[in-house]
């Protein structure tokens, strides 16, 4: 089985869960990881299992002047430039690739609606895509760091939807 993991990160924390999530799943499957702007949207159909993560800006996925205000409050040049908004609006037609959703957020803010995860799980399911999870992890503020434990929820969650994924494709779970 192969895995895709694409994340868009501002200040460095949703890329750590990224690779939290890609380093647990790499003892079970075949991994290809990275930024928004490094991969390109078709590839998500020849993987079976795509993680896609972003931070939430303004209770949803960033968008271009989100990205803005954060590089004017002093993200790093590292930041992703592209947003996963974007990615998924490049996304061909949906193939048998099951998708999984994640978000970063301030812990401040943990009980408000809205969240990156949530909004990209409605976009890629009106697409077509099937998504079977989706889960936040919580960063102290804006430029983090992640909460204490957040990287290894991550492996946790990880662990659980390769779990879920091959108990969904095993010839035992075949009609």
């Amino acid at each position: 089985m192969k895995a895709l993991v694409v994340y868009e990160s501002m200040w460095g924390n949703t890329r750590r869960v990224a690779e939290a999530i890609g380093g647990a799943m790499a003892d079970r499957m075949e991994i290809r990881m990275g930024d928004v702007s490094d991969i390109a949207p078709e590839e998500a159909g020849s993987y079976d299992l795509v993680v896609v993560g972003a931070p939430t800006h303004a209770l949803s996925l960033s968008r271009p002047n989100t990205r803005t205000a954060a590089h004017e409050q002093g993200a790093p040049d590292t930041a992703s430039t592209t947003g996963l908004r974007e990615w998924i609006a490049g996304l061909p037609e949906p193939t048998n690739a099951v998708l999984a959703c994640f978000d970063t957020r301030a812990d401040r803010v943990r009980k408000l609606p809205g969240s990156a995860a949530h909004k990209a799980r409605r976009m890629l399911r009106r697409a077509g895509w099937k998504v079977m999870a989706d889960q936040t992890f919580y960063v102290d503020d804006s430029a983090g760091p992640l909460m204490t434990g957040e990287t290894e929820r991550a492996a946790a969650w990880a662990h659980h939807l390769v779990e879920r994924l091959s108990t969904r494709t095993s010839p035992a779970a075949m009609p």
